[in-house]
């Protein structure tokens, strides 16, 4: 074993005003929806949109209530062109497979915690640039119907440059 002492470099960090004790200025929504006990695989929940630039933070969750007794409904959170600012959205840009079919719980919106922080513009498959404008954040019910119904959260914090 070894003592570590490290500091974080570049990657995913981002001071807005370096030097002047300031975080950046954090902006975001809480919004619930009611799914219904027939909602059928494909259904889509459309939450908010956020700038393409914004840089989502670790802090946002999805939360979700047990929304089938029988089958394995998923639930993926994705990202969406706003008037066209890019041609094709990312049905799982930000989170994919989420089991909503027993418990209910609570999960980080960011699948992978090495993504925390970047901006939502790369989320998005094959976006190599930001597109600039405002993309629609949708959760999406996949692999099966549901067949109880429930209400899934959406807590999504994000930075401004």
């Amino acid at each position: 074993m070894a003592v570590e002492n490290l500091v974080a470099t570049s990657g995913n960090t981002y001071d807005p005003v370096i030097g002047h004790g300031d975080a950046g200025t954090v902006k975001g929504f809480s919004r619930t929806i009611e799914v219904t006990a027939a909602a059928s695989d494909t259904s889509t929940y459309t939450f908010g949109y956020i700038p393409s630039n914004a840089r989502i933070l670790g802090i946002s969750r999805f939360s979700h209530d047990d929304l089938a007794s029988t089958g394995s409904p998923t639930m993926d959170i994705g990202l969406y062109p706003v008037n066209g600012n890019f041609t094709t959205g990312d049905v799982d840009a930000i989170n994919d497979g989420i089991d909503v079919a027993t418990a209910a719980a609570t999960v980080a919106l960011v699948k992978d915690i090495a993504n925390y922080g970047l901006p939502a513009w790369d989320f998005v498959n094959g976006l190599t640039a930001d597109p600039g404008g405002s993309m629609e954040v949708r959760v999406t019910l996949d692999d099966a119907d549901t067949n109880t119904g429930g209400t899934i959260t959406m807590e999504l914090f994000y930075l401004l440059p």
